[in-house]
């Protein structure tokens, strides 16, 4: 393990925590806790479509609450632009992204795969895209999953990195973000393992490292869908009541042993401290 030990929760305010929210955070912060190192919290923001201020501040309180605190400064991406802009240049002059002014239904009509310009020519505002060469397949080890590999070309195409609006992608923010802050594992939620493979690569067009990754198993709904903050789920964590009984159900969720300790412990401090010696990441679900 490196001697710095760094992981973070990185949730999108978006809606309110709900419980697997409260799995990946506690999962994290276990991860990290777990060889002594530090867990920063890193308020994913950059959709200014869906994201409000209000749900940041709820989400930051349940956090509070349950007594996981960031051992760094907590940043938010819609402040981050300056960033984002500079690895953004170094990739425009390296020829490895361009403009696009392809329109979604261009690209949905094209197999929902970017590969080519269909208008080059075309004026008005522009995205800007990766360019994915044919035969770039991406291998990774999952600390959790084991072996991984996809081919970003045929998979996922030039994908974007700046929207025609003047956005920041979510594969462009979490990338330069978890480089600058120098993580070095990334501990969350099995529906962004199909992300792994395109923010690798990306690293390496930045020179930038690559951290650990660890995909954890998603909590459902009744219907077998992964509990959505949008679709305001009607599970949605309300802590003010019982915080550590919502982290021993996480403990559970996590796969991990109901040790006594951990069933008896009366506050937020002492089920943390049982966990952070008790926790055994082999019981994690696969």
């Amino acid at each position: 393990m490196p001697a710095t030990v760094r992981g973070r929760f990185a949730p999108s305010p978006s809606g309110p925590l709900h419980f697997g929210s409260v799995m990946a955070a506690l999962g994290s912060w276990l991860f990290a806790k777990q060889f002594g190192g530090e867990w920063w919290i890193r308020v994913e923001d950059v959709d200014r479509d869906r994201c409000r201020l209000r749900h940041e501040q709820t989400q930051l309180g349940d956090l509070e609450l349950l007594g996981l605190h960031s051992d760094g400064p907590i940043v938010r991406q819609s402040e981050r632009t300056a960033q984002y802009q500079v690895a953004l240049d170094q990739l425009l002059s390296a020829g490895h992204a361009f403009e696009c002014r392809c329109s979604r239904a261009e690209v949905a009509a094209m197999g929902g795969s970017h590969h080519r310009c269909l208008n080059p020519q075309r004026r008005g505002p522009a995205s800007i895209r990766l360019q994915v060469p044919a035969g770039t397949v991406i291998h990774f080890r999952d600390r959790l999953l084991g072996a991984m590999q996809q081919d970003v070309h045929a998979d996922i195409g030039d994908y974007t990195l700046r929207r025609a609006d003047g956005q920041w992608t979510y594969q462009m923010a979490v990338v330069v973000d978890d480089a600058l802050q120098g993580m070095t594992q990334v501990v969350r939620g099995a529906d962004l393992l199909d992300s792994t493979a395109r923010q690798i690569y990306l690293q390496s067009l930045l020179n930038y490292p690559t951290p650990e990754y660890a995909h954890l198993p998603l909590q459902l709904d009744r219907n077998g869908r992964k509990l959505s903050k949008r679709d305001e789920d009607p599970r949605a964590v309300n802590l003010h009541d019982a915080p550590v009984s919502m982290l021993q159900r996480a403990w559970l969720a996590l796969g991990q042993t109901p040790v006594t300790a951990i069933r008896n412990a009366d506050t937020v401090a002492e089920f943390l401290e049982i966990a952070r010696n008790h926790f055994d990441e082999y019981l994690i679900p696969r």
